[in-house]
């Protein structure tokens, strides 16, 4: 049986949803609030191996309401700023409530990595595990600069490779390098406020 219960076929459902709501609601500021998004449906095997790692129950309760990321989302933005202009445009949202949120932008995990993490509260046409109609379903939205997704999808590689030579090596070299992306994302919100500063003179 799928660990995800009868709620399963709705999930993908759900997935889309968002992501069209995403997408308009990017299309209707003045100024985009992100480069593009990324969604997905936690696979099965990963959502099963979170749940024995977080010493959860395997069952559909515990991967819809005790880990909250069956559905998530990434959002990519150009800049820092615009990681926290659009989380604030989230937090403004009628059909979504912020559950929970991490800012690991101003306060980097100790290997480097940088996002901001809501989890966001929704309400679908779908029944939930719960058994209401209309179904609250939670999903998971991250915010990262193209720097920092760059940096995160190199160190989901490393993290999941077996046999690698020099592990500590690379995991150093890594931090070192997410520090001069942290910069650099700096600097380069900095040549922006430049050039708008140029425009308005």
């Amino acid at each position: 049986m799928n660990i995800y219960g009868d709620q399963a076929q709705y999930l993908p459902l759900i997935l889309t949803d968002l992501e069209d709501r995403l997408t308009d609601l990017n299309q209707a500021q003045p100024t985009k609030l992100y480069e593009h998004l990324i969604g997905r449906v936690k696979a099965e095997p990963s959502m099963i191996e979170k749940c024995h790692r977080k010493g959860y129950p395997v069952t559909a309760h515990s991967a819809l309401r005790e880990c909250k990321d069956a559905i998530a989302i990434r959002l990519v933005c150009r800049f820092i700023e615009d990681v926290y202009t659009t989380v604030a445009v989230l937090k403004q949202l009628d059909w979504a409530q912020v559950v929970t949120e991490k800012d690991y932008i101003k306060n980097a995990k100790p290997n480097g990595y940088r996002s901001y993490h809501l989890i966001l509260a929704v309400t679908t046409p779908y029944p939930d595990v719960d058994g209401h109609t209309p179904g609250q379903y939670f999903v998971e939205i991250q915010l990262r600069t193209i720097a920092m997704d760059s940096w995160a999808s190199l160190e989901h590689e490393l993290k999941y490779k077996q046999n690698i030579d020099h592990p500590e090596r690379i995991a150093k070299e890594l931090q070192r390098c997410a520090e001069e992306l942290a910069a650099c994302d700096l600097q380069m919100q900095t040549i922006r406020h430049l050039i708008h500063q140029d425009e308005e003179a």
